[in-house]
């Protein structure tokens, strides 16, 4: 038996609903009204003979931060050497492929609204950024975002490298220089940074992510609302533990290739 009305019930009345369904085998299950908060942050404490549940604020400061830089230092150094192979080639891929640079550069919104320049390989032709005007019409993407299933301005081999994610390995070199997270919320643009609310801009409380619950959630596949609630979640409970969980399923997802185009 669910109760999320507790208001309605009462003190009494919750109490009698549970005497009433002692002679069943019946669970008694009481919602308590906080939504998007992971349960290591809620603890039931009594106070003055009633049991009340106390909600740990989020981290974003102190030991438990600077452990987490830590680990991102660690991770992406160790990430970059073995990658080092698949650079080579993915360089040489591009170069062949089409004109123009290895790299592109996209300004992104990090922690607490600075920008800074996001390294991916780049995927599309030179002039990508200047079409988009002209394929705006075509938009698939959610709320604020832009994307197209059929992008014309995509490379042979950045259609390839983006299925798979291999164009955002360069951005583990944005991590070593302590503008992004290999964990964290999406790195958004200035465009939609510039359309927030109150409550979206929180997101930018915590340093963007290489991956994040976006990542491993469906991507581009994600609702403009939904990957807005998972970042929101993510930065509100954010943890090591889940950290590494969140690692070890991009990488069946990464596999799988779903959302990603």
């Amino acid at each position: 038996v669910v109760v999320t009305a507790t208001e309605t019930l009462g003190h009494e009345g919750i109490r009698d609903l549970v005497w009433d369904l002692e002679p069943y085998e019946a669970d008694l299950v009481v919602a308590t009204g906080v939504v998007d908060v992971a349960g290591p942050r809620m603890e039931m404490r009594p106070v003055a003979g009633l049991p009340l549940i106390h909600v740990e604020k989020p981290s974003y400061h102190g030991a438990k931060r600077s452990g987490k830089r830590a680990f991102d230092l660690i991770f992406a150094t160790i990430a970059l050497l073995l990658l080092a192979p698949v650079f080579a080639v993915v360089a040489v891929a591009i170069k062949l492929d089409s004109k123009g640079p290895v790299f592109y550069r996209s300004e992104r919104i990090g922690l607490d609204g600075q920008p800074f320049g996001m390294i991916k390989f780049r995927s599309m032709v030179m002039d990508a950024d200047q079409q988009v005007t002209a394929l705006i019409k075509q938009n698939e993407g959610a709320g604020l975002l832009f994307k197209m299933r059929e992008d014309p301005r995509i490379t042979r081999v950045g259609r390839f490298i983006r299925r798979y994610s291999i164009d955002e390995l360069p951005q583990f070199i944005n991590v070593v220089r302590r503008e992004m997270s290999v964990v964290g919320p999406r790195p958004p643009l200035r465009r939609e940074v510039e359309n927030y609310d109150g409550m979206i801009r929180r997101r930018l409380l915590v340093r963007p992510g290489v991956t994040g619950l976006w990542q491993v959630s469906g991507r581009s596949d994600l609702s403009w609302d939904e990957s807005v609630r998972l970042d929101l979640s993510y930065v509100e409970n954010w943890s090591m533990v889940s950290d590494i969980l969140i690692i070890a399923k991009t990488v069946k997802a990464v596999i799988a290739g779903e959302g990603a185009y």
